[in-house]
C-alpha cells in the first residue's frame, strides 16, 4: 500500500487514552491525532520518537490525522496502525506475493462463520480444493530480540484461535496469519509469558491442524510492503532460554 500523499513527520509527546496521542510538528505545530491501536503499544512510541502521520479529507473527523509509523532512536520502523494489517494482506494475495495462499480465485474479506459469532478477514476459494479461512493479526513487539503475539492478554485472540481450530477439523483450512509490522523482527514466538493460555491454545490449534504464517514488512513513509516470510517458533516455555533450540535458528 502507498500513503499519498507521503506521511508527515513529528515527534511524539505523550499517547493517552488509548485513542489519542500529542506530538510536535517540525515546525512547532501542536496536534493531537488519533492512534488505531488499542493493544499495548510496548516499544512502539517513547516521548521524543519520532512518529508519521496521515491525513483524512473526512472533514466530518474529529481527529483528521492518523498516527500510523514510529521510527524509534535506533531507527527501527514499526506500523503501529493495526488497521493496516488486513489491507496489506489483501494487497499480498491479489499479487499473489504470497506463495502459501496461492491458486485461489475468489477472494472475500470480513465473512460471518464459526459457532461464536465472528467475522474472518480473509476466506479464500477456487474449485476442487477446501477453502481457506485466514485470521490477521498484526506484530509489534519486539522483546530481547524476538517477536511476540500478543502483547496483553487477549480473550479475541482465544476466541479465534478456537474458531480457527474448528475449521480445521470440519476438513477446510485454517490460517493464522502474522503481519510483523516491526522492522526489527526477524524470528516470532507466542507470548507466553504474557498470555499463556493463548499460547497453550496456539499449541493445541497447531496439533489440529491451523497453520501459522508470519511475513514481515517494508515500512517507510511512502508505504509499507509485506514481502519476507519470518520464522515462527512455538516453545514450550520462554523462547529466550531455549539454548539448545536457538542454536539451530536459521535467520537466512
Amino acid at each position: 500500500m502507498e500513503f499519498t500523499p507521503v506521511l508527515k513527520p513529528a515527534r511524539l509527546v505523550q499517547r493517552y487514552k488509548r485513542f489519542l496521542a500529542d506530538v510536535v510538528t517540525p515546525d512547532g505545530e501542536e496536534l493531537t491525532i488519533h492512534c488505531a491501536n488499542t493493544g499495548a503499544m510496548t516499544g512502539c512510541g517513547a516521548p521524543g520518537d519520532q512518529v508519521w502521520y496521515s491525513t483524512s479529507d473526512n472533514r466530518k473527523r474529529r481527529y483528521p490525522h492518523s498516527w500510523e509509523l514510529t521510527q524509534t532512536a535506533c531507527g527501527q520502523w514499526i506500523g503501529v496502525n493495526t488497521l493496516r494489517a488486513n489491507y496489506l494482506l489483501g494487497e499480498a494475495l491479489a499479487a499473489g506475493a504470497i506463495p502459501e495462499l496461492s491458486g485461489y480465485n475468489s477472494f472475500r474479506a470480513e465473512v460471518a462463520y464459526g459457532a461464536e459469532n465472528s467475522r474472518i478477514d480473509w476466506l479464500l476459494a477456487a474449485e476442487n480444493r477446501p477453502n481457506c479461512y485466514i485470521e490477521v493479526k498484526s506484530v509489534t513487539l519486539l522483546q530481547q530480540q524476538w517477536g511476540y503475539f500478543p502483547d496483553a492478554v487477549t480473550l479475541r485472540g482465544q476466541k479465534h484461535l478456537r474458531e480457527l481450530q474448528a475449521i480445521a477439523e470440519s476438513g477446510q483450512r485454517a490460517v493464522l496469519f502474522f503481519a510483523v509490522l516491526h522492522s526489527g523482527i526477524t524470528r516470532m514466538a507466542p507470548a507466553r509469558h504474557i498470555d499463556p493460555l493463548y499460547a497453550e491454545m496456539l499449541l493445541q490449534a497447531q496439533r489440529r491442524g491451523v497453520e501459522v504464517l508470519c511475513y514481515g514488512a517494508q515500512l517507510s513513509p511512502g508505504g509499507i510492503r509485506l514481502h519476507t516470510p519470518i520464522p515462527f517458533f512455538n516453545f514450550d516455555g520462554d523462547p529466550s532460554r531455549e539454548k539448545s533450540k536457538r542454536s539451530r535458528i536459521s535467520l537466512a
